[in-house]
């Protein structure tokens, strides 16, 4: 039998009729924002211009803030150091008892349909949602990375 697949995406450097063309392709029926501040500078991408437009390509759309990097976190990555943004990320975030709870919801919301984690970062390597697909693989996930072409 098939592992489940978890999808994760960023948007940096994309636009969203491109972005919105890869979770149609890929499958993606709910995209899981895993940004702490679902704000951007970035046009289409703040929450509820995002939530519009995928609600017009009938995907779902859910916040999962206790999941978000916080401000010292995306200040690491940002400056390269992705070992302190992993180690903020994992003492600062994972470990309290909402960000647990949230990390719950987000399984099960991805047991029941093809899930995509969202966060700005290009490269998921130096993203925390690396972290969180890496904690959904250990649970029998299958992790696949979409770049926006």
């Amino acid at each position: 039998m098939a592992k489940p697949q978890v999808f994760t995406i960023g948007y940096e450097g994309a636009d969203v009729d491109r972005f919105l063309a890869t979770l149609k392709d890929a499958g993606v029926s709910a995209l899981a924002d895993v940004r702490a501040v679902a704000l951007s500078r970035k046009r289409g991408f703040s929450k509820s211009a995002l939530r519009e437009a995928l609600t017009r390509e009938e995907i779902g759309y859910q916040h999962f803030i206790h999941l978000g990097t916080p401000k010292e976190g995306r200040q690491a990555a940002r400056a390269g150091d992705g070992e302190t943004m992993r180690r903020i990320y994992c003492d600062a975030v994972l470990a309290t008892e909402a960000a647990q709870e949230a990390f719950q919801d987000l399984e099960a919301l991805a047991r029941n349909q093809p899930i995509c984690l969202l966060c700005f970062e290009r490269d998921p390597a130096h993203c925390h949602r690396r972290i969180l697909a890496q904690r959904l693989a250990e649970r029998g996930f299958e992790t696949v990375d979409l770049a926006v072409l």
